[in-house]
């Protein structure tokens, strides 16, 4: 291993490092991007119709809503990847038996 190239060495550990801050990147936006448009929006409904915390709170709970579907979609979508990567490395074991 000591022959190989440095980036050859730490690929693997650098992949790890990657998804899991793709991962951590794409939940952070399903949260914030969503609870953030409504709190303005909210806000700004509330202020133009005059009623107070009726569209703040509905607005809000339906972008807590909106987030918790969407990570719970990405992270359905990584685990069937990783589920894919494990099956291929398993497969490749048994042909090199």
């Amino acid at each position: 291993m000591e022959n190989q190239p440095k980036d050859k060495q730490n690929q693997p550990k650098d992949l790890w490092l990657r998804r899991g801050l793709l991962v951590f990147a794409e939940s952070t936006g399903w949260i914030a991007f969503p609870v953030i448009s409504a709190l303005y929006l909210g806000r700004w409904l509330d202020q133009k119709q005059g009623t107070e915390p009726l569209y703040f709170l509905s607005i809000t709970a339906l972008a807590f809503i909106i987030s918790s579907v969407g990570i719970g979609i990405t992270g359905v979508k990584y685990m069937k990847q990783i589920e894919q990567e494990d099956k291929k490395k398993l497969e490749n074991k048994e042909k090199n038996k």
